[in-house]
């Protein structure tokens, strides 16, 4: 999977299955004409039944296909020489997407809260130098037009799954959108924030679940695999599985990622960092180059 080998591709019989779970249910009626039934969903279009699989181009690129798309990066961009170096090793082992942290939700307010704008400069600048495609999160609706000059996805982290006046700003525009699942939320909540987006008019929508709190206590977070094939079979929308946050500790994220995709996601998104331990931020769950290249 993060080997100099071409990215996998999800199973003939898994997407099979998918798009039998997926065909929309159909009435009979006496002329002998059948008559798709309309979604009894809250979430109309981002229902399965609303449209044919959506395949997003970033920039080229296409998210939802037959190939698994691997966004890898640090949690925080912390200087130039950095995310130059971490861009290069995921490039040279298959990843398409850089992703890195410029605007921070930290738990603390003392915390490294990221480096705004500066942070957006160089994380382009990394991404044009190795041709990768680019992600960051967005927090702020005043943020949006910004980072769209600057990044080609926008992540809502978890925090902000049902912050609905952002769901509305970034509604507003074209731009991919990665939706991460909060992480106290419902399948059906997570359905109705990607609603939102869609609602909006921003077709370019993608799910990411990122792990939901248990009463475990032994992880960060539970990396809730059961998500990928409902949400296969419930929506049309790329699935995204993130299993840095998923489990919190970097022994574990190799197992959850090849878990993830026979579950079959649509991607992967990983924190890797040069020196993990050092890390400012998530330093726990950081894979090293070494092991993203395993």
């Amino acid at each position: 999977m993060y080997t100099h080998m071409p990215a996998p591709t999800k199973e003939k019989t898994m997407t099979h299955a998918r798009a039998t779970l997926m065909a929309p249910k159909a009435s009979a009626h006496s002329n002998g004409k059948k008559e798709v039934r309309p979604p009894s969903k809250p979430y109309r279009l981002a229902h399965s039944s609303a449209q044919e699989r959506t395949v997003i181009d970033v920039r080229g690129l296409p998210v939802g296909g037959p190939q698994v798309v691997v966004m890898a990066g640090p949690c925080s961009i912390e200087s130039e020489e950095q995310i130059m170096t971490i861009a290069a090793a995921v490039k040279e082992a298959g990843a398409t997407v850089l992703r890195g942290g410029a605007y921070k939700p930290r738990t603390g307010p003392y915390d490294f809260q990221g480096l705004g704008k500066k942070g957006l400069q160089l994380l382009q600048k990394a991404a044009r130098a190795t041709g990768l495609r680019s992600i960051t999160e967005v927090m702020d609706p005043r943020d949006v037009d910004l980072i769209a000059e600057y990044a080609d996805i926008f992540q809502i982290g978890a925090r902000n799954m049902q912050n609905y006046t952002l769901l509305k700003e970034v509604g507003r525009t074209k731009h991919p959108v990665l939706l991460k699942r909060g992480m106290h939320s419902t399948y059906k909540e997570f359905l109705l924030a990607a609603e939102y987006i869609l609602a909006g008019g921003n077709p370019n929508v993608m799910l990411c679940e990122r792990g939901i709190r248990t009463h475990v206590t032994e992880l960060r977070f539970t990396l809730d695999l059961n998500a990928v094939p409902y949400l296969q079979k419930e929506t049309h929308l790329p699935v995204i599985v993130d299993p840095s946050h998923g489990t919190g500790r970097r022994d574990l994220v190799p197992a959850m990622s090849r878990a993830a995709v026979a579950a079959g996601a649509d991607g992967l998104l990983l924190e890797c960092h040069p020196d993990p331990d050092k890390s400012i931020s998530d330093a726990d769950q950081a894979i090293s180059i070494e092991s993203f290249n395993q």
